[in-house]
């Protein structure tokens, strides 16, 4: 860095996928006690469905609501471009009650933005057909750099997700975490307090997602 020139933020987007569940409730708590902002990547499948007014809660306390997927069923889902778009409006339209829906423009694709698995059902050039079509409707997609590795075989506890996700920060200036909200993994709330006080004892900022895009209208200006 050159002498005289500012130093570039350290920030960190907590991000939370597959919600809501009650677990989502236990996170709220923990990010409202520490006063923390973060994004929930949500779906409204049949399994989670009913918790879908806990968003009311996560849009009042000053979260961001983001799009990942209605169904989750990459063999549904992936079939085709159409087949994609046509969850996402399902999604947008049963999240309508509780999220401005001019709001959602913020996706994330089940499994990433680059991931193989869609392959298998949609041929190899599904993803890269996805991308351009969601730059062409105005969304944006994000993946992520760090991973609780929370809904994986195994049910890490508390502390192997704390692990998970501080373990690759090494000089990293942003951080986008990936954890998930759901049934299953109520430990990735057990390790939330620890995570947070990590990164805010190491210099960051946390930051919604949404942020990003707001940086880069007033750079247009």
């Amino acid at each position: 860095m050159v002498e005289g020139e500012p130093e570039t933020p350290k920030r960190v987007f907590l991000t939370f996928d597959d919600g809501p569940s009650p677990t989502t409730e236990k996170i709220l708590d923990i990010l409202k006690e520490k006063e923390v902002p973060a994004t929930f990547f949500v779906i409204a499948a049949e399994n989670n469905e009913e918790y879908l007014p806990i968003l009311e809660r996560t849009v009042a306390e000053g979260h961001q609501i983001a799009l990942h997927s209605c169904s989750h069923e990459y063999s549904k889902i992936y079939q085709s471009p159409e087949d994609f778009w046509n969850d996402i409006k399902e999604l947008k339209q049963k999240l309508e009650p509780y999220a401005d829906p001019d709001t959602l423009t913020w996706l994330r694709f089940p499994g990433g933005s680059t991931n193989t698995v869609s392959r298998r059902y949609g041929g190899s050039g599904i993803m890269k057909t996805l991308k351009t079509q969601a730059e062409q409707a105005g969304y944006r997609y994000l993946d992520w750099n760090l991973c609780a590795e929370d809904a994986q075989g195994g049910h890490p506890d508390a502390q192997e997700i704390f692990r998970n996700v501080t373990r690759d920060v090494g000089d990293k200036h942003t951080c986008v975490v990936l954890m998930h909200d759901t049934k299953a993994t109520k430990t990735t709330a057990e390790a939330l307090p620890d995570i947070i006080d990590w990164f805010r004892e190491n210099g960051y900022q946390f930051c919604r997602v949404d942020e990003l895009e707001r940086e880069e209208n007033q750079g247009e200006e």
